[in-house]
């Protein structure tokens, strides 16, 4: 199993085109939403300034690119080819092959991370504590294996054809729902009230609460809680009916 991570790792780190949309894309998109905003305008709701508030955002949306996009495209065209029924053959438990694509992803989303700190300290003066630092990194990396889930239960029940379009609706959907994009404080009020029952609102609060130094909300948690037993439950649903086609 470890020389199977090793060679998930490997193959994602050598993707040059898969790092620039998980590592550099988002950080583009923050100095393009953020750059030129003041760092005394505070977003409606938040007590955070906009490259405050958009550092979070933008850093959850990098690894939920980086472990959604990356999980399920993948497996669906290694099911396609008939690696993953290669890999059945040998010794690897299934978990294996399952834990060695959600490392991979992991591995990439965490620079994402990073960059986008970077980014935002650097070019908006972004300030916190050592501790919020340490706490929303820690945060938003965890967090992104709700969607690493989600990323393999999509990629078990989707075509190598057909993964694409239904991967880029469901991470479209989540970035605008979620508010990754913009503030859910500018959407209709309607709008506002599904937003609130979006993971991907929830997972970016939590690093919004880091920045306010509050304790997270429990209904977000209790959002993450709910969809990370969803996803998974789908994935291992998913991937043993794959398992029985084979």
């Amino acid at each position: 199993m470890k020389g199977l991570i090793r060679l998930e790792l490997t193959r994602a780190l050598r993707n040059r085109k898969f790092l620039f949309f998980s590592v550099l894309y988002p950080s583009m998109l923050f100095l393009l939403i953020a750059g030129s905003a003041d760092s005394t305008t505070k977003v409606d709701g938040t007590g955070l300034t906009l490259p405050t508030y958009m550092m979070v955002s933008m850093a959850s949306f990098g690894a939920l690119t980086a472990v959604l996009m990356g999980n399920s495209e993948r497996i669906a065209k290694e099911r396609e080819s008939g690696w993953v029924r290669q890999l059945r053959l040998t010794t690897l438990p299934g978990r294996g092959y399952v834990l060695a694509k959600t490392a991979s992803a992991a591995v990439v989303s965490l620079p994402s991370i990073v960059v986008i700190f970077v980014v935002a300290a650097v070019v908006k003066d972004v300030r916190l504590d050592a501790w919020q630092w340490l706490a929303l990194t820690g945060a938003i990396w965890a967090g992104s294996l709700v969607f690493a889930a989600l990323g393999v239960a999509i990629g078990y029940s989707a075509t190598g054809d057909a993964v694409r379009p239904i991967t880029m609706i469901v991470y479209f959907g989540l970035s605008l729902l979620g508010g990754l994009w913009m503030p859910t404080t500018t959407f209709p009020q309607w709008l506002q009230d599904i937003a609130a029952w979006v993971p991907t609102h929830a997972y970016a609060a939590l690093g919004q609460a880091i920045e306010q130094s509050q304790a997270p909300h429990a209904k977000d948690l209790v959002v993450l809680a709910v969809s990370f037993a969803l996803f998974t439950g789908g994935a291992a649903w998913l991937y043993r009916k794959d398992t029985l086609k084979a």
